[in-house]
């Protein structure tokens, strides 16, 4: 099956009221239990590449992985330019047949976020390419930790309604990623937090007044460190601190009912593939065939995945809409 458009799934996953999963993918192993799980599942996917996975992959390999993921299965797949810093890397991924890129100037003042947004739109809606801009700055590891040229921001700055309309109108986008309490990482939050769906909310209702419609709004930072998973990895050697925290899955399923229509999970993906790599490690300890420790790794995905669009984003099922 040919690649999608993230504008085509969004229009049914408005109307299903259900999420799409943007799932992050940084190697062959990743790639396949997220791939597996959705066909499985018939969920509908999109598969996130960002700057660093293409340094560290390159992109001639992960572009031949994922055509060789698109030739074994049924559903519909979007590639999307996760965390794109530039007009010049948005480009690069458009004219290699990405179906949907995000620029993200939310570091940037309002007026040149929306300059190199209505740039980055006019090139790739001439390719028939799709685009998600950013507007609010979320909390923790920007891009990719650890990625030359990212950083790490300490303070959020939450969307404001009226912002995001006016950034809407100006540029063009095709989405929005909100700030809404949301932020990268496995350390979101200090003790029980949530993310202010009543900002969602409002933001929702500001776009819709505006005559935007139901306007599709993208959810960044958006795994749930999942408890177990942090303390399996410890176990078994790791050393993730004990206030490791993500964002709750029920505010996820109200995000979802309310508008947030792309749902980004990455460190999830990183804490369940390094969970299954540490306990063939810390049991086999003689072990050295990668198979025998990335195969349990590729399966720790794979069930992730598998509760990710089930009980959660709810697009298990929605594939062939």
């Amino acid at each position: 099956m040919p690649l999608t458009h993230t504008r085509d799934l969004f229009a049914k996953a408005l109307k299903g009221k259900y999420a799409i999963g943007a799932f992050n993918v940084n190697d062959m192993e990743l790639l396949q239990g997220i791939v597996e799980a959705c066909e499985e599942e018939k969920s509908p996917l999109i598969l996130q590449i960002s700057k660093g996975a293409r340094q560290y992959a390159n992109p001639v390999y992960l572009k031949k992985l994922i055509e060789a993921a698109i030739s074994v299965t049924t559903i519909p797949i979007a590639v999307h330019l996760d965390h794109g810093d530039s007009f010049e890397l948005c480009k690069q991924c458009i004219d290699e047949g990405f179906t949907s890129v995000m620029i993200d100037g939310s570091h940037l003042p309002l007026d040149k976020n929306i300059e190199v947004c209505k740039k980055v739109v006019e090139y790739a809606h001439k390719h028939n390419t799709v685009v998600e801009g950013e507007l609010g700055q979320l909390v923790g590891a920007q891009h990719d930790d650890g990625e030359e040229g990212g950083g790490f921001s300490k303070g959020g700055l939450y969307t404001h309604p009226d912002e995001a309309v006016e950034f809407v109108k100006q540029t063009g986008v095709d989405s929005l990623a909100v700030a809404i309490g949301n932020s990268h990482g496995a350390y979101k939050f200090k003790g029980t937090q949530h993310l202010n769906l009543d900002r969602l909310k409002a933001i929702k209702q500001a776009l819709m007044n505006a005559g935007l419609g139901d306007y599709p709004l993208v959810l960044h930072g958006a795994s749930s460190v999942p408890k177990d998973m942090v303390m399996e990895i410890n176990k078994y050697g790791g050393k993730l601190g004990e206030d490791a925290a993500g964002v709750p899955e029920a505010d996820i399923e109200i995000a979802r009912r309310t508008g947030c229509t792309k749902v980004n999970i990455d460190t999830d993906l990183r804490l369940a593939m390094t969970a299954g790599i540490r306990k063939v490690f810390a049991e086999t300890p003689k072990e050295f065939d990668p198979r025998k420790y990335l195969g349990p790794a590729r399966a720790r995905v794979k069930d992730l995945v598998r509760h990710k669009v089930k009980n959660v984003l709810c697009c298990a099922g929605h594939a062939f809409d």
